[in-house]
């Protein structure tokens, strides 16, 4: 491949993605600035003192999965630089009323153990194949959407993928252990169980769990950004913090490639202007998803789970039966708020001491509600986690509370509390937010955010593939 004949770059936003992109962009010769509008670097991979001094919370992302597996990551010295990726015992736990967890194990036949025995083989079949060709998987689902490298299994895939997680979970399976299991990893989908595609995000969470773990960041999400940070700077570029962006209008030229690790409306904000009016429609039309109501915690004990095997696991899914989970994620799709809300829980003090003071701990949770919510979930978060851990309130310091509208406030592509870079139903799924995807009708300007493939999540491969754009441009 030629060289690009840009030889500037700016990157508007220093999120994970628009790091990635800055550094391959700089790893291919070109002189890269990243601007970012907060005090802080690091984007949805933040982290700080919410709650009292000692306490080391992360401010939205927590655990990352897809960190650990990102073929881009995995490339680079970011142990070099400081990040090393913590690994519980277990990835993941999900209690039941009758004070036991399923687990999802590094291990498929230890995973088997909690479930049902009616749905041992069953799970083995559907995990183990796509497990053992992991790396040739995990580079086409981390990818735009095309002729895949590795068809065989991507197909594999795809035809259990694309089915709703409910349809994929009463299939394959007869009980209510590796049913309440699965639903609560689809779950991350921020969608009803009940639409095509979510069996793909059970999926995917699950075969990462088996293959690389449900990996955290010794210190905090912080560290994620900082690493990625001092690696772009040992390559020469630069990244400067409180610089927002009002406009594009003094940053294109002809030699200058421009990315924006923005949501749509950030797009939209800083440059529609110029765009054309059919560009910015669609634009206009991407939706957004539901969103995250968050709390933090800094407690005086850990979490006292009924079932103690959920102390082994840095991730606890709570809210019961795959019936339940499906009810809480099919009411914000309708405007609702559940009231037994789905609820992700990451304990990460457990096996990482420096993020609360000596005999303290720190916990880290959210549940989904309708874009834009403005109503309070913390006590229903709460019961939630006391069904499951009774004398959980009584382990409280304090805590903060961080609803859709404050998500926003801190991280302006949080459009409304949504995480993950807009809605990942099917339609948004592979060719977001329009079919040229990357680029825009806008000559050297770039979108390299979570709202472009392959989306959501802590993996830098929205950036990556669109500075891969920018470097074919002649």
């Amino acid at each position: 491949m030629g060289r690009s004949h840009f030889k500037q770059a700016i990157v508007i936003g220093s999120g994970p993605n628009g790091l990635a992109a800055a550094i391959e962009l700089a790893r291919n010769g070109i002189s890269v600035r990243v601007l970012e509008a907060q005090k802080t670097i690091g984007g949805g991979t933040r982290s700080g003192e919410l709650t009292l001094p000692g306490f080391v919370h992360d401010i939205c992302s927590a655990v990352h999965p897809l960190g650990v597996a990102s073929p881009f990551f995995r490339e680079l010295p970011l142990a070099a630089h400081g990040l090393e990726w913590i690994q519980p015992p277990a990835p993941l736990a999900h209690p039941l009323d009758d004070g036991t967890a399923v687990l999802l194990e590094r291990s498929i036949d230890e995973t088997g153990e909690t479930l049902d025995k009616s749905d041992v083989k069953a799970y083995r079949k559907l995990m183990k194949p796509l497990v053992d060709d992991w790396e040739n998987l995990v580079a086409d689902l981390l990818a735009p959407i095309g002729i895949p490298r590795h068809p065989l299994t991507a197909a594999r895939f795809g035809l259990r993928g694309l089915r709703s997680a409910e349809g994929l979970a009463k299939s394959f399976f007869k009980g209510t252990r590796a049913r309440a299991l699965f639903a609560g990893m689809a779950a991350h989908s921020l969608l009803s169980l009940d639409e095509r595609a979510t069996a793909a995000f059970g999926l995917m969470l699950g075969l990462t769990g088996h293959a690389v773990g449900w990996g955290f960041p010794r210190g905090g999400s912080q560290k994620i950004a900082d690493a990625l940070v001092s690696y772009l700077r040992v390559l020469g570029g630069e990244v400067i913090a409180d610089s927002p962006v009002e406009t594009i209008d003094d940053l294109l030229s002809p030699e200058r490639a421009v990315l924006c690790d923005l949501s749509t409306r950030g797009l939209l904000k800083i440059a529609g202007h110029k765009l054309p009016k059919d560009y910015r429609r669609k634009l206009e039309n991407f939706r957004v998803g539901n969103a995250a109501f968050k709390i933090d915690w800094a407690l005086n004990a850990p979490i006292p789970w009924k079932a103690k095997e959920c102390a082994r696991a840095g991730t606890v899914h709570l809210g019961g039966t795959f019936e339940e989970i499906a009810e809480s994620e099919r009411a914000p799709s309708k405007g609702k708020n559940p009231e037994k809300p789905y609820v992700l829980v990451a304990q990460p003090s457990l096996f990482d001491s420096s993020r609360a003071p000596e005999g303290k701990h720190t916990a880290w949770g959210y549940c989904h509600v309708p874009n834009g919510s403005t109503f309070d979930m913390t006590e229903r978060i709460e019961n939630q986690i006391e069904r499951f851990a009774p004398g959980f309130r009584d382990c409280i310091i304090t805590k903060k509370i961080t609803a859709p509208a404050e998500l926003e406030r801190h991280n302006a592509n949080l459009v409304g509390g949504n995480i993950s870079g807009g809605s990942q139903d099917i339609a948004q799924l592979f060719l977001r937010p329009t079919r040229q995807m990357y680029s825009t009708p806008l000559e050297n300007l770039y979108l390299c955010s979570a709202s472009t493939p392959p989306g959501g999540g802590v993996h830098g491969m929205c950036g990556y593939y669109a500075a891969r754009r920018v470097l074919k441009q002649k």
